[in-house]
């Protein structure tokens, strides 16, 4: 008897050691996301509508040095709150390259929205692709300033979040999150911070940057900020890159991305809230075995809540870094089913 209470003793402590880490986790990515909350000051202009989708273009304050440019669509004589899904793009890419997934969600009863995230699009002087991105990121690595790679974006969707739920036709209780690649990592940092967000599709942007770096396989995702990293790389004098200089950038440029803000440490602060998760078997930027590792914590977290009906898994098969249209189908059947439009 004594040795039962010992265990369950054990067991509690280590239940409630989970549940504290989870929040100290949240709050410490929270602390390093905070800024001054400037006004949102935001502005809109109704664009003309198109096969019965209304558009607006709009902007908002997100800091004091940053405006947040996007388009909302919604489907023409909508009425009332309707729930708002938010579609992140990937690197070097814009709010454009999500207008085609914004028109689907409108048309299935979303109010549907789109940014530019932080240097790209709109936010940039020439208005296109990922050099401005590269060089801010280059910025942090020397100064220390700004966090461009991931964080600042996700500051940025959840001021978005507080914009939504100024708007009439929103119901701020059932918002959606999409995005693809870079996109797709902001989702679930994004979603762990913040409860707001009712329902996330991280989509090929899944990944334990901790199991590449162990594994020698952090190639793939260093390539996407390519630029930045030889910068860093010359900066340094570094003659053989290897994981131990890797490591050295990301405690620069993105703090705790392969540890306490890792993807097997971020998704289960997002249980148990509808997660769908969506990536390739194949894709150098997300190895496979670090996503099964992150996917396995969160299966973990939301059976422990109860919900496991609330979390999918869906593996491309004999695919790379790109997103097949039977998961996008698959991505708007989870938004419809949990929103419910």
């Amino acid at each position: 008897m004594k040795r039962f209470l010992s265990l369950l003793a054990a067991a509690i402590w280590l239940g409630a050691a989970t549940f504290i880490h989870a929040a100290d986790a949240r709050g410490d990515f929270l602390k390093l996301l905070e800024r001054p909350r400037v006004r949102l000051s935001p502005e809109v202009e109704e664009w003309p509508a198109t096969n019965g989708i209304t558009q607006f273009h709009f902007s908002f304050a997100s800091d004091p040095a940053q405006r947040v440019p996007g388009v909302l669509m919604k489907a023409e004589g909508s009425r009332g709150r309707r729930p708002v899904v938010v579609a992140l793009h990937g690197t070097g890419g814009s709010k454009a390259n999500m207008l085609s997934l914004c028109r689907k969600l409108a048309t299935n009863g979303f109010v549907a929205v789109a940014i530019d995230g932080r240097y790209h699009g709109e936010r940039t002087k020439s208005g296109k692709g990922a050099d401005e991105y590269y060089e801010a990121i280059t910025r942090t690595w020397r100064e220390g300033r700004e966090h461009p790679f991931y964080y600042d974006t996700v500051w940025d969707v959840m001021r978005l979040l507080d914009y939504l739920k100024t708007r009439r036709d929103v119901d701020a209780k059932r918002i959606g999150l999409i995005g693809i690649s870079k996109g797709g990592i902001e989702t679930y940092l994004a979603a762990a911070a913040d409860k707001r967000i009712a329902v996330a599709v991280p989509v090929i942007g899944v990944q334990s940057f901790r199991w590449a770096l162990k594994n020698d396989q952090w190639q793939g995702r260093i390539k996407t900020i390519q630029n930045a990293f030889d910068a860093a790389v010359t900066d340094a004098g570094v003659t053989n890159v290897a994981r131990e200089f890797v490591r050295t950038f990301y405690d620069r440029v993105v703090p705790g991305i392969y540890g306490e803000f890792d993807g097997p440490a971020m998704l289960p602060m997002i249980a148990p809230r509808p997660l769908l998760v969506i990536n390739s078997d194949s894709d150098p930027n997300t190895p496979l075995p670090g996503v099964k590792e992150s996917a396995t914590a969160a299966e973990k977290a939301y059976r422990k809540a109860g919900s496991e009906d609330r979390f999918a898994f869906r593996i491309q098969e004999n695919t790379a870094h790109r997103v097949l249209p039977e998961s996008e189908r698959a991505a708007i059947e989870w938004l419809v089913k949990w929103l419910k439009p």
